[in-house]
């Protein structure tokens, strides 16, 4: 099983690479909606990615007013 932090460097890769951002730029904490310039939509488009790379399904009131990295891995986490 996967650790919390190896969820996350695999969510800030999958986010650098997808919004061709360099990996250095990202952290933990980051607003990503900030840090990558996106939107709603384009992080509906993120999510989903993730939750076909993790295989995980994410509910929407699990994911309501998370904005950072690190949260979000924190949710993911919980269902692997």
């Amino acid at each position: 099983m996967k650790t919390a932090d190896q969820t996350l460097e695999e969510i800030l890769g999958l986010a650098a690479t997808h919004f061709k951002v360099p990996r250095e730029k990202l952290s933990a904490d980051d607003d990503f909606f900030k840090t990558l310039n996106i939107d709603s939509l384009q992080a509906l488009d993120l999510l989903t990615r993730l939750e076909n790379h993790f295989k995980v399904e994410l509910p929407d009131y699990e994911l309501q007013g998370v904005s950072d990295f690190r949260t979000l891995a924190g949710r993911i986490q919980s269902r692997l």
